[in-house]
């Protein structure tokens, strides 16, 4: 490995990050961290195509036939949130954390993917696969004109990995969501007679079905299917019998679902209406046999079964998700990462890549 251009690139990714802090970048307001990126990465010589606020570079001239493989991060951030101390969009560095809001998630990861690109490009031309990078926008709110929007314009991707703080531990399985809004009828009627049909008490069955139900397939990774009740409304004023009664039932899938799969289940099991928001955000998991996996066993790394969500949700190809910073610090008022987990992620990175044959038996 050639630590002096490591540290070189480290050192310019982390420049990056600093400006990129310095520039409010929230869901589908990226724009101007966007045009910051493809001017930074056009002073590298690297030409980025654009559509939207996403970015992508292709690995040039390389030849027909090899695998690719996607190295993916977003740039848009969740707003600031109330307990700051500390201006949000000022980068500064204190014993070894550099602070600002999006440094831990997602633009520490996305530096770090993105100073290993530049590595391999100019160390390793005769990899047994190509490289594209992807600086992707709406992460945070699963908008689609983000990642999914740009699937279509990469063409075949083999293997994606996609930069989340995960304490540079390889996430080989991530829950997918399904939000339901379901509504148990009854009907009006004068709350001191015996009158109506009350809709709440129509509703506890469903409730009480979604607090206990344990779906049968277990994952070794991420464990069972999780819903909860999150949202309750019903009733008009306190003298009235509800005729209707709405609630909403968070879903978080395992891999061992697909989600219209699970939904079918759950429209079975329940007597109240359910309307699933959407069914694009699935789980996912690479096999551990699969080369990358093994290559982050052999470096020592720890696989574990990630909670929260990512683009792999829209990704219809196999990935992976690891990179620098703590998942516990996003969305955390003070966001910070160490400096040093931008090097060590770099590093890590380039160690799984180079060399990683993603046929290998």
């Amino acid at each position: 490995m050639n630590n002096s251009l490591l540290d070189s690139l480290t050192a310019d990714s982390i420049d990056l990050l600093k400006r990129m802090i310095a520039t409010p970048s929230t869901s589908r307001a990226e724009g101007d961290v966007a045009n910051l990126i493809q001017a930074q990465l056009a002073a590298w010589g690297l030409q980025a195509s654009r559509k939207g606020n996403n970015l992508w570079v292709r690995e040039v001239d390389c030849p027909d036939g090899r695998p690719v493989v996607l190295l993916n991060s977003h740039i848009d951030t969740v707003k600031p949130a109330a307990g700051y101390t500390r201006d949000p969009f000022t980068p500064t560095v204190e014993d070894g954390k550099l602070f600002g809001l999006g440094s831990n998630d997602a633009s520490g990861p996305l530096v770090s993917l993105l100073a290993a690109f530049r590595y391999l490009l100019t160390t390793s031309p005769d990899r047994p696969y190509s490289l594209v990078f992807a600086a992707s926008a709406e992460e945070e709110v699963s908008g689609k004109n983000g990642l999914e929007s740009i699937i279509p314009e990469l063409g075949t991707i083999d293997l994606a990995i996609v930069g989340e703080p995960t304490g540079m531990q390889p996430a080989v399985a991530e829950k997918g969501l399904m939000v339901l809004d379901c509504t148990a009828f009854g009907k009006s009627g004068h709350a001191a007679r015996n009158e109506g049909v009350n809709a709440i008490y129509q509703a506890l069955p469903a409730i009480e079905w979604f607090r206990t139900h344990v779906f049968e397939r277990i994952s070794q990774f991420l464990g069972p299917v999780k819903m909860s009740v999150t949202q309750i409304e019903a009733g008009t004023q306190h003298n009235v019998v509800p005729d209707t009664c709405r609630f909403v039932v968070d879903v978080r899938v395992n891999e061992l679902y697909k989600n219209q799969e699970l939904l079918s289940l759950i429209k079975k099991s329940v007597s109240v209406n359910v309307q699933e928001r959407s069914t694009r955000l699935s789980s996912s998991a690479i096999p551990m046999s699969h080369p990358v996996v093994r290559r982050c066993l052999d470096l020592g790394l720890v696989p574990f079964g990630s909670p929260t969500m990512s683009d792999q949700a829209l990704m219809p190809f196999t990935s992976i998700k690891i990179g620098p910073g703590q998942s516990a610090r996003s969305h955390t008022a003070d966001e910070f990462i160490m400096l040093d987990e931008i090097r060590s992620g770099v590093k890590t990175y380039v160690e799984i890549l180079d060399g990683l044959n993603i046929y290998q038996a």
